[in-house]
């Protein structure tokens, strides 16, 4: 019999239990957001402006799709690459706004975006390998690639008169025989950055000429507040052999961030590699989920447009108010739906934070938590009613 059986409640050292974990397990890091988020709902009270998220239910004529097809007993397992219906309507959806025609075999729906994201870089990133990722960024991404071994690399953007950009030679130079991947999301979160057409042929170079796979995070494409219904795409300058793999999103088009529904888009001849990380994670995407999909792509638009008209409202609502302070640093964003601002004489964007919540009743995310580009600023996300982001920012510039 061993020393310590499966019902032995004798006392471990402390500490034996986790040190026993796989390291990429246990020294997984904190997010920062969430950190905050538990601060200000411990406090109450607080209008939380800290999550990638708006304020707007999921709309009923895509909900009711769920419902009839839950009434229709649709709750079998159901196709691991996603039901042929909806990756038909993906197909659409990209035709209408890309101005060409996409195959479905191209698309694979995953639950939720984060995990697109681990399945594009399961696919491509092998143990201690490289993966350079821009930052400020979403935190998840770099979370994502720890936990399967990789090294996450962060480029630090630069932030100047002209608001955030990519340096194109130090990107260069941080490739090395380690590198496997580069996750570039535009536009951005948190920055709003938004990569021009010279800036993905730059990164599409370096890709072709050093081998690397890109993972592209297009989550806001359509939070673009440019000329046109989308932000530019790799999709617009990219060859059929291009190692190029694209991560998207139902959260954030449609407000259905509790969905968890997203997808990857793909060279078909990658499909069963696909499937198979589908299957031995999820094994796939609830059939009455997926049917409240295809309305969103097929019967959306109008709601989409509407969001997005919204948050450009807001947008510019908080620009005007925190720019008027003389205090709030930022440029005006290009494409998402968050603010990404510093305060003169603040430099300790978590203390920064934390004073918000306690003095402002206003949760913003520091912007520490999105790597060390972030330093030094908050994020605020506007995707809410403008009235609500306008009591927001008085207050925020009351206490600044």
């Amino acid at each position: 019999m061993s020393e310590h059986g499966p019902h032995d409640h004798t006392p471990l050292p402390a500490g034996a239990v986790i040190d026993a974990l796989r390291p990429a397990a246990r020294e997984a890091p904190i997010s920062g957001i969430v950190e905050i988020m538990k601060y200000g709902r411990a406090r109450g009270g607080v209008m939380g402006l800290w999550a990638g998220e708006g304020d707007t239910p999921t709309p009923a004529f895509i909900a009711e799709a769920a419902n009839r097809a839950l009434a229709a007993g649709e709750t079998f397992y159901t196709w691991q690459r996603g039901i042929p219906d909806l990756r038909e309507a993906l197909a659409r959806y990209h035709a209408r706004h890309y101005g060409r025609a996409f195959s479905a075999d191209a698309f694979f729906v995953t639950g939720s975006g984060m995990q697109a994201i681990q399945i594009t870089l399961a696919m491509t990133a092998t143990a201690d390998s490289d993966v350079i990722i821009p930052t400020p960024a979403w935190p998840n991404a770099a979370g994502a690639t720890t936990l399967i071994g990789a090294r996450p690399v962060e480029l630090p953007m630069r932030f100047g008169n002209d608001g955030w950009t990519l340096d194109l030679d130090r990107l260069a130079a941080a490739i090395t025989g380690r590198t496997r991947v580069i996750v570039l999301v535009t536009p951005s979160n948190p920055t709003g950055w938004t990569a021009t057409q010279d800036d993905l042929r730059a990164v599409l170079a370096l890709s072709r000429q050093h081998g690397l796979w890109i993972v592209a995070d297009e989550t806001y494409a359509r939070f673009w507040y440019g000329q046109g219904e989308r932000a530019p795409s790799f999709i617009d300058i990219m060859e059929p052999q291009d190692r190029i793999l694209f991560v998207n999103t139902f959260s954030k088009n449609w407000c259905m961030t509790g969905w968890r529904m997203g997808w990857i888009m793909a060279h078909p001849s990658l499909g069963q590699v696909v499937e198979n990380l589908i299957q031995y994670s999820t094994s796939g995407v609830a059939q009455f989920m997926q049917r409240a999909g295809v309305v969103a792509l097929d019967q959306g638009e109008d709601f989409v447009k509407a969001q997005v008209a919204r948050a450009r409202a807001s947008r510019d609502i908080a620009c005007d108010i925190l720019g008027k302070t003389g205090r709030c640093r930022f440029t005006p964003p290009q494409g998402a739906f968050y603010l990404f601002f510093s305060v003169d004489g603040e430099a300790d964007s978590e203390a920064l934070a934390r004073r918000l919540v306690d003095e402002a009743q206003v949760g913003l995310a520091p912007g520490t938590a999105f790597g060390d580009g972030g330093a030094g600023f908050v994020r605020l996300c506007f995707a809410r009613d403008p009235a609500q982001i306008r009591d927001a920012c008085e207050r925020i510039a009351q206490v600044v």
